[in-house]
C-alpha cells in the first residue's frame, strides 16, 4: 500500500474518537487570528517576495496548487480547529488535503507530525463566496504537554482544488510562509520542503485556529490597523505589541493565555462606507463591518484592546472626529450587547506628526486624534484606558520618539507614523497587567 494511502487511513482512524472528545468536555479558546481583509493582492503587504510565480494571474487565484502557512499560536491544546474562509471570493472555492503539523524549519515538518484535517467528516470542503467553514478538531500527536510547545510554529496546509478565483487573504503577515507551483497538485501531506519552492509574507484563506484549552484559560483580542498589525516590526519576530503583552502574561498564566492579533494595516472605524470583492480597499472593511467575523465568532475572548482612528483622520478617510467616535461608541456597545462581561479597554492613538506617509502627517490630523484620544480617556466608555500616545510621544516635537522611527522590517529610516521593534517593546511593556484577570467569557466553548 502506498505512503499516501497510509497516510489518510490513519488520519480517519485517529479522527474517529476525536471529534466525541471534543464534543464530551473539552473548551475552545481562539490561539490565533489572521483578520482577512479582501482580495489579493489589494492590501499593504510587508516585504512581500514578488508573487508572479506563485500567482501568475491574480484574477485567477491559487491554481491547482498547495499552500503551507506558518503560525504561531498563542496557545497550545491537544486538539485543534481551524476556520477557512472565502469571505471575499466570486466563487466556490474546494479544499483538500488540509492537514496541520509542527514546523521543523522553512517548510519542513517535524517527522510523523502532520494530521489530516477534515470538514464534517469528509476529505474536503467547498466553500461558497463570502463565507467560511470551520474544521473537525484534529488531534496535535506533538502537543501531550501543551505547555512545552511555546513559541513553535503550526503548519497548515492546503491544496486549492482547479482555480480558485480572487483569494481571500491578510496581506501584512510579517511571517515567511510556502506554495508550491501552480498545477503541482495536493502535496500538504507531504513533510519535506522540496514541493514548496515559493514564499509569501501573507496568509491567504486561513484566518483563525481555536485549541482546546483548561475552563480558566482566556484570550485577548488586540483590535485595530497596521500600529496592531505589526508595520516596521520584524520579519519572523514575532515583535508587535501583542505579542509583547502575550509574553509578560505568559510569565504569569503560562499556557492559559491567548493574545490574539485583529490588526488589519490600513484599516479603519468609520469608513469605507461600502466595501466587497468589487469594490476593494487596502484597509479591509471598516472595523464594524468586520467585527462579527474578527472578533464576536470566536471562542473564549474576555477583553478586547481597540487602537484604532489614524488612517480615518487621514488624507484616505478625511472622516471628522465625532463620525469616528460615534463608530467607535456602536462597536463597543455591539460588543457588549453580545458579550455582556467583555472588558473593552480602549488605547489611545500614536502620533504620526511630521510621517513622510503622502497620507498622513499635517496638523489637521493631529489635531482630530487628540479629540479621539481626549474621548478615549474621559467618556467612560471604556473599562480601562491603555496610554499607547504617552509611551511613544516626543512632547517636543509632537512626532515619536526619534529612537523609534527606524523601520525593523527592511532597515529603512521609517516613515514617523509606525513605531518600529523599540516603539512596540515600548507599547507592549506600558500595558498595565492587572487590566487582565482569567475569566471565561466570550462565545460559548463548545462547537456550534
Amino acid at each position: 500500500m502506498r505512503p499516501l494511502v497510509h497516510f489518510i487511513i490513519a488520519s480517519v482512524l485517529a479522527a474517529l474518537p476525536q471529534a466525541a472528545s471534543a464534543r464530551d468536555a473539552d473548551n475552545w479558546v481562539v490561539s490565533w487570528t489572521g483578520s482577512v481583509q479582501g482580495p489579493y493582492p489589494v492590501g499593504n503587504p510587508s516585504a512581500q517576495p514578488d508573487q508572479k510565480f506563485a500567482f501568475p494571474d491574480p484574477a485567477a487565484g491559487a491554481r491547482d496548487q498547495t499552500f503551507r502557512l506558518i503560525v504561531r499560536p498563542d496557545l497550545w491544546g491537544k486538539q485543534a480547529r481551524i476556520r477557512l474562509s472565502n469571505a471575499f471570493g466570486t466563487k466556490p472555492v474546494t479544499f483538500d488535503g488540509v492537514c496541520a503539523g509542527l514546523q521543523l524549519g522553512s517548510a519542513a515538518l517535524l517527522r510523523g507530525s502532520n494530521r489530516l484535517v477534515t470538514f464534517g467528516g469528509k476529505m474536503s470542503v467547498t466553500v461558497p463566496p463570502g463565507d467560511s467553514v470551520w474544521s473537525d478538531p484534529v488531534t496535535l500527536p506533538f502537543a501531550g504537554q501543551p505547555d512545552q510547545l511555546a513559541g513553535r510554529r503550526l503548519a497548515v496546509s492546503f491544496h486549492i482544488v482547479g482555480e480558485s478565483g480572487p483569494m481571500t487573504w491578510h496581506a501584512k503577515a510579517l511571517t515567511t510562509s510556502y506554495v508550491t507551483a501552480p498545477g503541482a497538485g495536493s502535496k500538504g501531506t507531504l513533510e519535506d520542503e522540496a514541493a514548496f519552492p515559493y514564499t509569501t509574507a501573507s496568509w491567504f484563506f486561513l484566518d483563525a485556529i481555536e485549541m482546546t484549552a483548561p475552563t480558566d484559560a482566556f484570550a485577548i483580542m488586540a483590535f485595530g490597523d497596521s500600529i496592531t498589525d505589526g508595520t516596521a516590526s520584524t520579519m519572523n519576530g514575532d515583535d508587535r505589541w501583542p505579542n509583547v503583552l502575550s509574553r509578560r502574561l505568559k510569565a504569569i498564566h503560562g499556557n492559559k493565555v491567548a493574545v490574539v492579533n485583529g490588526g488589519i494595516g490600513g484599516n479603519q472605524i468609520a469608513g469605507p462606507a461600502e466595501y466587497g470583492p468589487g469594490k476593494p480597499f487596502p484597509g479591509g472593511p471598516a472595523s464594524g463591518q468586520r467585527l462579527e467575523r474578527d472578533v464576536l465568532s470566536l471562542s473564549g475572548i474576555s477583553s478586547l484592546i481597540w487602537l484604532e482612528g489614524i488612517n480615518d483622520f487621514s488624507k484616505n478617510g478625511n472622516a471628522e472626529s465625532d463620525k469616528v467616535i460615534a463608530a467607535m461608541k456602536d462597536g463597543v456597545a455591539r460588543l457588549r450587547a453580545k458579550w455582556p462581561h467583555v472588558r473593552v479597554f480602549g488605547a489611545t492613538v500614536t502620533t504620526a506628526l511630521g510621517s513622510s506617509s503622502a497620507a498622513h502627517g499635517f496638523p489637521e490630523q493631529d489635531a482630530k486624534r487628540k479629540a479621539l484620544n481626549d474621548f478615549i480617556r474621559t467618556s467612560g466608555t471604556f473599562d480601562g484606558v491603555i496610554d499607547f500616545d504617552k509611551a511613544t510621544l516626543d512632547p517636543q516635537s509632537g512626532g515619536l520618539k526619534v529612537e523609534f522611527v527606524p523601520d525593523s522590517t527592511t532597515g529603512g529610516a521609517g516613515d514617523k507614523l509606525h513605531p518600529n521593534r523599540t516603539g512596540y517593546l515600548a507599547m507592549g511593556q506600558a500595558i498595565d497587567l492587572d487590566l487582565f484577570k482569567p475569566v471565561r467569557a466570550g462565545r460559548s466553548a463548545k462547537k456550534q
